[in-house]
């Protein structure tokens, strides 16, 4: 599928970041609820005195709640709009967007350039504490409090057996038509100095609610109420166990999204549209 941009009009990147907390998700939705898409799309419109709305294409849209630290976008706008407002553009915005939205910086995409699909990872924190206090109150909005002490090592031992090319449609909310195989390139928790236990998962993709579903099994193990081999015997089972626990959205940030070098941009674009099967899998 071609994804050149149209005559007369100029690819222009976003980085930006958010504070979930009042947003139901990125994407624009029906009957008026606030979304981090259409507060960015109606501010655009605003500063530049356009009549018309300049669509967003995101690398990861996320759900109701999550944040973003390192958020990509890109919007496809009439040349002769961005030479005009380019230079100011970014202060503009800043003035015109509301103050949990935040876009960091704009510019001319290289060729090829798609913020969705010419991405080759995107890497999520979840931040969780089991401290029987309860969450820091300055950081409530950010963390999952646990009411079990956690054991860090166990949940390790249980992420390892999740790596690699997986099915993971035990730990995806099931789209019609959607592929649930991802490759899971790193699932590492650290306790930090502040007791906060922090996730870092990365992959090439990732399918609806999976982040929370595979921080929402490793707590289970954490908290001695499942083996470390549990997870992974989930995986391969291939379907939802109802013990799996999509978390809280508010743990979950989107920290950030990687590309390759720009001469690899294009053939990602392509290769990142292609519906996947794992090897050995029949056609039919």
């Amino acid at each position: 599928m071609s994804d050149e941009v149209a005559a007369g009009l100029v690819r222009v990147r976003l980085d930006l970041s958010y504070d979930g907390r009042e947003f139901s998700g990125w994407a624009k939705q029906a009957g008026g609820r606030r979304t981090v898409q259409g507060e960015i799309e109606d501010a655009l419109r605003t500063v530049t005195r356009s009549p018309e709305t300049y669509e967003l294409t995101v690398a990861g849209r996320t759900d109701a709640g999550v944040h973003a630290r390192g958020q990509v976008a890109h919007v496809d706008l009439p040349r002769e709009v961005w030479a005009e407002h380019h230079v100011k553009l970014l202060k503009r915005l800043a003035g015109r967007l509301p103050k949990d939205v935040r876009v960091w910086a704009l510019r001319e995409a290289p060729s090829g350039f798609n913020a969705r699909f010419s991405a080759v990872w995107r890497r999520y924190a979840y931040r969780v504490t089991d401290n029987p206090g309860g969450v820091d109150p300055l950081l409530r909005g950010h963390v999952l409090w646990h009411d079990w002490p956690l054991d860090v090592d166990a949940m390790n031992e249980a992420a390892r057996g999740l790596l690699g090319e997986h099915d993971f449609a035990a730990y995806c909310k099931k789209r019609e038509g959607a592929t649930t195989i991802r490759t899971l390139q790193e699932l590492s928790l650290v306790r930090g100095e502040d007791g906060i236990v922090t996730a870092t998962v990365r992959a090439d993709a990732f399918c609806h609610n999976m982040v929370r579903s595979l921080i929402g099994a490793l707590l289970f193990v954490g908290d001695g109420h499942r083996t470390p081999d549990w997870p992974a015997k989930v995986l391969a089972a291939g379907v939802r166990d109802s013990a799996v626990h999509v978390v809280r959205p508010h743990g979950l940030t989107l920290e950030e999204v990687g590309y390759p070098a720009d001469e690899l941009l294009a053939a990602r674009n392509k290769e990142a549209r292609n519906k996947r099967s794992l090897p050995g899998a029949g056609c039919c």
